[in-house]
């Protein structure tokens, strides 16, 4: 039987980075959910299609084929046999998929596919529902926070790097935006699972957060040598 771990939270929490580190200490196969949306959302932004138009999103997506590779190396998603795994962390393609996330059908067309790796592989996937929706059953869930201004410091430093020239301000508003719309959508709202362990990740480094988990881990039933 498979070991799942589920860990949800806002954008900018560090689930990502966590999650791959976690990943690379367990032997564990690492899957991004969102970069599946965002690829979706890629689709939207290039063929022109409205977050609010449901009819053309609805009918995109009978155009669109996800696929993903996975490794103890990392994950790559594929939009239609095109790797587009360096193209959908641009700030509109995020802010287009969370704006598309909440439909139903839009859920539906990744959730199989989501399920099915977990079943048959020990894997850790991040999202805003995963606990809740995707694997209600996994062994380990965690919701992992951090406050608005510690989630823009950090992704404010990590679009200097990439040498995009932002403000903080804005970021900060795009998070609290996207915060707010995440909790409130109808389908698969952002919350924490009712057994998740609540993680605040605003004081701690990205080492000290992993080794948290990975605590819980332990004490969640995952056997020791997945920790040599």
């Amino acid at each position: 039987m498979s070991f799942n771990i589920a860990i949800d939270g806002p954008a900018g929490a560090g689930k990502s980075t966590i999650a791959k580190n976690l990943a690379k200490e367990l032997a564990f196969i690492y899957v991004d959910t969102g970069a599946m949306y965002r690829a979706l959302a890629l689709y939207f932004l290039r063929n022109g299609i409205e977050a609010k138009d449901v009819d053309a999103l609805r009918a995109a997506l009978e155009h669109i084929q996800i696929t993903i590779t996975c490794s103890t190396e990392g994950q790559h998603v594929f939009l239609n046999g095109e790797d587009v795994t360096g193209f959908i962390r641009k700030e509109e393609v995020g802010n287009m998929a969370s704006a598309t996330s909440g439909y139903a059908f839009v859920r539906e067309k990744l959730l199989d596919l989501q399920r099915s790796l977990a079943a048959e592989n020990n894997v850790i996937m991040d999202g805003r529902d995963i606990g809740t929706c995707v694997l209600p059953d996994a062994q380990l869930k965690v919701y992992l926070t951090a406050s608005v201004r510690t989630r823009a410091l950090r992704r404010y430093q990590e679009l200097l790097e990439k040498g995009e020239s932002v403000e903080l301000s804005s970021i900060e508003e795009d998070i609290t935006r996207r915060d707010e719309q995440d909790k409130n959508r109808e389908v698969a709202p952002l919350m924490a699972a009712e057994d998740a362990r609540i993680l605040d990740s605003s004081d701690l480094s990205i080492e000290e957060a992993t080794d948290a988990i990975l605590q819980m881990a332990r004490e969640a039933g995952l056997p020791e040598k997945f920790f040599c």
